[in-house]
């Protein structure tokens, strides 16, 4: 068995899913989603993927965890253990991740595993791409406002463009970590998009929706979606999808919505700084992706 640790919003539940489910497939035996993390977690919308996909795994319980961890599966010890230092003290089914960017031992972690991660970086499970993409694909159909929208967006070539800031902007910790993407990424990048695209259409896509129509402009049509709210949010994502280009921001949520647009011509630009400190994410784009 393999059991994934969930936490964080749907962009890195999206990422943790698949990594432990691309493990579960190499090895032939099955995933479990380890969701007590979320128990008194008050960001985002908590533990998303089973409302919203079609994504097959089990919940694991307590002795699930403890047939893989032993001892070590006391959420206190099991966070002493990730401080790297501690590393030597883990049993060996207990897999941390090591750094941000693809880790080969990956590749040799045993059959029955413990995965703590995020594990952003398409090379986890770009052998398995099909079967992510069918665990991915939204379980209820659109209501009347989004169906709407998505023929809008089906008929011209459509860009999404997604300006993350919410916590990022608000939360003084957040916006040390993260960083917020530049006007001038932004400016830039649909540059771009205007010399390589004809007639683009915007879908612009934010959770501050009037401090981009202050901030941004953009000299071409534009429709701002910003009815989709709370648990219904993931409904940007599935928006962001069925549009031809993207630019997106640093954020695992707009990744995960140019990634599951099926589009092989898709432009895909992307921040080239995805933290506000430098750190190594050399494989978090996909090849193709353009880093501005």
């Amino acid at each position: 068995m393999v059991i994934t640790h969930l936490i964080g919003g749907l962009g890195n539940q999206m990422f943790q899913y698949a990594a432990g489910r691309a493990v579960s497939l190499e090895r032939g035996v099955s995933l479990s989603l380890d969701i007590s993390g979320f128990a008194n977690y008050g960001l985002h919308q908590g533990f998303e993927l089973q409302r919203i996909f079609n994504c097959t795994a089990e919940i694991a319980n307590e002795a699930d965890v403890r047939g893989i961890l032993g001892w070590q599966s006391s959420p206190r010890i099991r966070q002493l253990l990730l401080r790297q230092n501690m590393a030597v003290f883990r049993r060996e089914g207990f897999v941390v991740e090591p750094h941000f960017h693809y880790w080969q031992g990956i590749k040799s972690v045993p059959h029955d595993c413990y995965l703590t991660g995020y594990w952003q970086s398409e090379q986890y499970f770009l052998e398995a791409a099909a079967q992510i993409r069918a665990d991915f694909t939204f379980k209820l159909p659109l209501d009347n406002q989004n169906a709407e929208l998505a023929k809008q967006i089906h008929a011209v070539n459509a860009v999404s463009l997604h300006v993350r800031r919410g916590d990022y902007a608000n939360i003084p910790e957040t916006t040390a970590t993260h960083g917020l993407c530049s006007l001038d990424y932004y400016r830039v990048a649909i540059r771009h998009i205007a010399e390589q695209v004809q007639q683009p259409h915007f879908f612009v896509f934010s959770d501050d929706i009037a401090w981009v129509k202050n901030n941004l402009s953009i000299d071409f049509p534009c429709r701002y979606v910003d009815h989709n709210q709370g648990a219904e949010s993931y409904n940007d994502m599935r928006l962001m999808s069925m549009c031809r280009h993207h630019i997106i921001a640093n954020s695992s949520f707009s990744w995960w919505g140019a990634w599951l647009n099926p589009n092989v011509n898709k432009i895909v630009i992307a921040p080239s700084r995805w933290f506000a400190k430098q750190t190594d994410v050399r494989d978090l784009l996909p090849q193709g992706w353009i880093k501005q």
